[in-house]
């Protein structure tokens, strides 16, 4: 039985855009920054998979459609 960090971040890791979202706003703010580290040294640092690079840099680009701010035009 897998426990709850390991289902969040199968949904992170999926490379699907809902689930990645989805799991990342079950984050509160502190770990919200330690996963988008985290997914950024999987990207930048030698020694991870293709598959593994890959899904991270998909969820990177998922989160960020959520964790910029908007700005309202007045």
């Amino acid at each position: 039985m897998m426990d709850l960090f390991e289902i969040i971040w199968e949904d992170i890791l999926s490379q699907e855009p809902d689930r990645v979202r989805a799991a990342f706003r079950s984050l509160d703010a502190g770990e919200q920054r330690a996963v988008r580290r985290h997914l950024q040294k999987m990207v930048s640092e030698e020694g991870w998979l293709e598959v593994q690079q890959i899904s991270a840099r998909a969820a990177l680009e998922a989160i960020q459609t959520i964790s910029r701010p908007r700005h309202r035009k007045r």
